[in-house]
């Protein structure tokens, strides 16, 4: 969702008007749940997916009706067993859409998803609040409303007084609701900080943890004290890339903080070792080791000698990841990040 919405405020800032589809609901056999974007160009190119197959080509051939007459409007699929065949699917489902025109020449949309950018970039909470057009007929396009923390809303639509904290106080989660205030219905979507990792070691595994982490929202930080490994060549995607004079650092001066993911996949036990031992002082929600059980009861026993506490020691996931019998550095990414997505689902729980 936060690439979707750095490449829609590319587009608007380039005067490129596009058409937003975003799934609102969706029941029974889909292949992608609701929140999922896909923006539209004018030629019937597509940036993002909404699920590919027939339900996604309908929805490029209703994009040009969206653009020629610049309007919102709704398209509900319902894909029976012949349907779902198409789409490789075992069976049907029903997919509610809505389809957005949003014009490069409006300023104030271009400044709300400017704006969003900005609270993005740095970190903020911010709600993204667009009203639901009542039926499948054309209706206004482009009424966002954006909330950021600590500023007042800002956007082509306003709620009436009190409709906000009403919406926001039912918005209970990070993912895209469809939320109702009396007979209105509102898509409310929060972005913000959905954590940090902070990958210590910038070898083959962190290679495929930094691209993989970023793909489910976590920001990245990727430390090591190899110049030829921890670089913007290795590791182009990741929001930092930062040489350590010694992995004998402070945790604080990094900017971890408890909402920071700590992931130590170094060259070295011995470097494991120092990671470790700085991240325990961390106010660090998740910190996990690399390496077998017995490499880890080995570090354990060394701390634990230097006055580490045991229950402490036992909050680490060591071995880091979830068991898959992972073998491969990609496979290994695989088993880490799903389990850095479940560690944040159940905080935000």
């Amino acid at each position: 969702m936060v690439k979707i919405f750095k490449d829609v405020l590319q587009l608007l800032e380039q005067g490129e008007s596009v058409v937003l589809a975003t799934i609102l609901a969706s029941y029974g056999s889909t292949p992608r749940t609701a929140g999922s974007k896909m923006i539209i160009h004018r030629d019937g190119s597509i940036t993002g997916t909404i699920g590919g197959g027939l339900v996604e080509a309908m929805v490029i051939k209703q994009a040009a009706r969206v653009l020629e007459e610049r309007k919102a409007l709704i398209r509900e699929f319902n894909l029976d067993s012949k349907s779902a065949g198409q789409m490789d699917m075992i069976c049907g489902g029903h997919l509610k859409v809505l389809l957005d025109y949003l014009d490069a020449g409006n300023g104030k949309l271009v400044d709300t998803y400017r704006k969003l950018g900005e609270a993005m970039a740095a970190r903020q909470k911010a709600v993204l609040i667009t009203p639901v057009p009542g039926g499948e007929a054309g209706e206004p396009a482009g009424r966002q409303c954006l909330v950021v923390a600590g500023s007042a809303p800002v956007g082509t639509y306003l709620p009436q007084p009190g409709e906000t904290e009403q919406l926001l106080s039912l918005a209970d989660s990070r993912y895209p609701q469809v939320v109702a205030v009396g007979d209105r219905s509102f898509l409310v979507e929060q972005t913000g900080d959905y954590g940090t990792v902070y990958i210590f070691g910038a070898g083959h595994v962190s290679l495929q943890v930094a691209r993989l982490a970023k793909t489910v929202d976590f920001r990245t930080v990727v430390l090591d004290d190899r110049e030829e490994f921890a670089n913007r060549e290795r590791f182009p995607e990741a929001d930092r890339v930062e040489v350590l004079p010694t992995y004998d650092v402070d945790m604080a001066e990094l900017g971890v903080d408890e909402d920071s993911y700590v992931v130590i996949v170094t060259r070295g036990h011995a470097h494991d070792k120092t990671v470790l031992a700085r991240a325990l002082h961390s106010p660090a929600c998740y910190i996990g080791m690399i390496g077998s059980k017995s490499k880890r009861d080995n570090i354990y026993r060394r701390l634990e000698s230097e006055g580490y506490d045991k229950a402490r020691l036992a909050q680490v996931y060591s071995p880091i990841g979830l068991a898959i019998k992972a073998e491969t550095p990609e496979e290994i990414a695989v088993s880490i990040v799903a389990e850095l997505i479940k560690c944040r689902a159940e905080r935000m729980a």
